[in-house]
């Protein structure tokens, strides 16, 4: 299974974001993961990139972190048989949605995870039972889960995150953080795109508007090149699109494509204290 989240916001008027592609088994053991997480603040850009695969028989983990123009590189290796149990970023999305659309949590689920110094933990996962809140006017049912990461004796951390019953999250709090990752509006399960009738034209037997045509052309193309120069990120976003799009293959691409970069939308923020964003997960 592919599994790929996003989300992007703004902390204090510093764009921040995460994103997670991960490639998981049926039962929930992690082939390979990517995570992408970065804050630009008005000094410098902090980058963290941490990837995961299975080799050999091994978990090995590499962790870059770019602060300005510092770097720092970490890595570690796990045999299987000591990974087994390994709960990352792509799979615990994976198990709390899973969760949620039983709308139970078992009892005594207890995982192993990775902590930022890619030390073996524990992760804990509760049930916080079923609440209802108004999301866009809405008032919906969102079942609550409770997952702990015991970074040691004395300071676990713990999120609160709220799910519909299709799965979607709807809110992630971290105890002790300021902010909070909500949705403002319900997803959409309608999606209407209009249908233009096609006009037949013979221009090409007109010579007059097939030289303006040829003329505009070059004129585009040349335009288009020059933008493209002045912003190689274009390209980078567009690759990483078509890449997910021929991975996915949906068979409504424009819908596919709104909900791709809808978390690329600015997101005014909505106080000094408490940010609320799409998580788009």
């Amino acid at each position: 299974m592919l599994v790929h989240a996003q989300s992007h916001g703004a902390i204090e008027d510093s764009p921040c974001g995460t994103t997670v592609t991960a490639y998981i088994t049926c039962d929930l053991e992690v082939l390979e993961e990517d995570y992408y997480e970065y804050m630009k603040l008005e000094d410098r850009s902090l980058e963290k990139r941490c990837h995961i695969a299975q080799r050999d028989g091994n978990i090995l983990i590499t962790k870059v972190t770019t602060d300005g123009q510092e770097v720092t590189e970490q890595s570690a290796a796990y045999p299987q048989s000591v990974a087994r149990g390994l709960i990352t970023e792509g799979s615990h999305l994976l198990l709390m949605r899973l969760f949620a659309l039983k709308k139970k949590v078992p009892e005594n689920m207890t995982f192993i995870s990775i902590d930022h110094n890619l030390h073996i933990i524990s992760a804990t996962f509760e049930q916080l039972g079923v609440e209802s809140v108004e999301i866009g006017g809405e008032c919906v049912e969102v079942f609550g889960i409770k997952r702990t990461l015991q970074f040691s004796e004395d300071d676990p951390q713990t999120w609160h995150c709220y799910f519909l019953s299709d799965g979607h999250m709807v809110s992630r709090v971290q105890s002790g953080s300021p902010m909070v990752v909500k949705m403002l509006e319900l997803p959409s399960h309608e999606e209407t795109v209009a249908k233009l009738e096609k006009m037949s034209l013979s221009w090409e037997e007109d010579m007059q508007m097939q030289s303006k045509f040829l003329d505009q052309k070059e004129e585009l193309k040349a335009d288009h090149a020059f933008h493209l120069r002045r912003h190689p990120e274009i390209r980078a976003l567009i690759t990483d699109f078509l890449q997910f799009l021929l991975l996915r293959k949906p068979d409504e691409v424009f819908p596919f494509a709104r909900e791709y970069f809808l978390p690329f939308a600015c997101h005014r923020p909505q106080s000094e204290s408490t940010q609320d964003v799409d998580p788009s997960i």
